[in-house]
């Protein structure tokens, strides 16, 4: 398939971040903070709200690319529950 925004290549570096948090200082832990608010129930709202924050914050930080990631990240488990709540 020829992807008319790059998507492919976009794709590939979202899975290099998304690789990279879980390789960080809290996916050495057995639970993250996600995971527990996840269980408390809160998950969907959390997911939601930090994409507020994060899309709030864009371009206030040098790292754009970092804050886009995030986004996607957090709509990415936003999604998954979702997709748990209809099955």
């Amino acid at each position: 398939m020829t992807y008319k925004f790059n998507e492919e290549n976009t794709l590939i570096q979202i899975r290099r971040n998304i690789d990279r948090t879980y390789e960080q200082h809290y996916a050495g832990e057995k639970y993250q903070a996600t995971d527990m608010i996840i269980d408390a129930g809160h998950g969907e709202s959390f997911c939601i709200g930090n994409i507020m924050k994060y899309s709030m914050r864009f371009g206030k930080k040098d790292n754009k690319k970092a804050e886009l990631h995030k986004i996607i990240h957090y709509a990415i488990i936003a999604l998954h529950l979702q997709e748990k709540k209809d099955d």
